[in-house]
């Protein structure tokens, strides 16, 4: 009974997602949107992670069986992968590469904003600290 009532709160998380994408005109999957409230229901402690823990590590535990399917669709697919293998091998190549340095150019991005605003805080602390000892 347990893991019915974490599994529906992640598929009423999932639902949600779903109306989000129906409703807003942006090229965002409803699994985005789903992850965003879920990460976000989490975060703030709307709901504890207790409530859905055990089924996520149930789902993870059986997460190969899951790629079964899109693994007999590229043995399907065989003669098209031969035809155009390179080209598919190519484009893959090159588009992790740039997620790579798309990625990294991202974080050092938001880790130099992270240090300036620490230097900057550290700054108004030491001003109300000197203001004060002056008094």
């Amino acid at each position: 009974m347990k893991y019915l009532k974490q599994f529906a709160v992640l598929i009423s998380v999932c639902f949600v997602g779903e109306v989000i994408h129906a409703i807003l005109p942006f090229p965002v999957p409803a699994s985005i949107y789903g992850l965003l409230i879920m990460f976000g229901l989490l975060q703030f402690k709307i709901i504890p992670l207790s409530m859905v823990e055990d089924t996520c590590l149930f789902l993870l535990s059986i997460m190969p069986i899951l790629f079964v399917p899109s693994t007999v669709g590229l043995i399907v697919a065989g003669p098209l992968l031969k035809q155009y293998g390179l080209q598919f091998l190519a484009i893959g190549v090159v588009t992790t590469v740039g997620v790579f340095g798309v990625t990294g150019a991202t974080t050092q991005a938001v880790m130099r904003i992270m240090a300036r605003l620490r230097r900057k805080n550290t700054r108004s602390e030491n001003n109300v600290t000197e203001e004060k000892s002056h008094e």
